[in-house]
């Protein structure tokens, strides 16, 4: 069986794009990335709305800072995988569009400032959304299915 995390976008600023993350139908948190463009720019482009796998990744700098962090639970970066001309696409703590560098940032709450969202509380929703991840994995294989707002 296939479990889902799906991330919805719902609202867009100026350069970021807030999301609610659920797992298996439920809200566990709120997701914010860098708007769409129609040119892909390095680490300052959302990835495009689609159904992608989702995989650990246990190389990198990242996966070394995040292993120090939470060295009981850590078992690799949050990977999302096969997507069209990206790589090292992460679910990773961070609170506005600078901190993505391409990926989906999580948090329990956001604000809107100077017309650009930013997450709160980043580091809690990152072990909740975690937790829930590698329950999920265990089991199987799971599928993030990012989707567009107005889809």
């Amino acid at each position: 069986m296939k479990s889902v995390i799906k991330v919805l976008r719902t609202k867009q600023g100026k350069q970021s794009m807030l999301s609610e993350i659920y797992v298996n139908s439920q809200l566990v948190c709120y997701g914010l990335e860098n708007i769409q463009r129609p040119v892909k720019i390095w680490g300052k482009t959302a990835i495009p709305p689609g159904k992608y796998p989702l995989g650990f990744n246990r190389d990198g700098g990242m996966n070394s800072r995040y292993y120090s962090d939470y060295p009981s639970m850590h078992r690799g970066m949050l990977e999302i995988r096969n997507v069209p001309d990206f790589s090292y696409i992460y679910f990773h703590k961070g609170n506005s569009y600078w901190d993505t560098a391409g990926c989906v940032l999580v948090g329990t709450q956001y604000v809107l400032e100077a017309g650009d969202y930013r997450l709160l509380a980043s580091g809690v929703a990152y072990k909740q959304l975690y937790a829930a991840a590698v329950q999920l994995m265990l089991q199987g294989l799971v599928e993030v299915h990012i989707q567009g707002m107005g889809e």
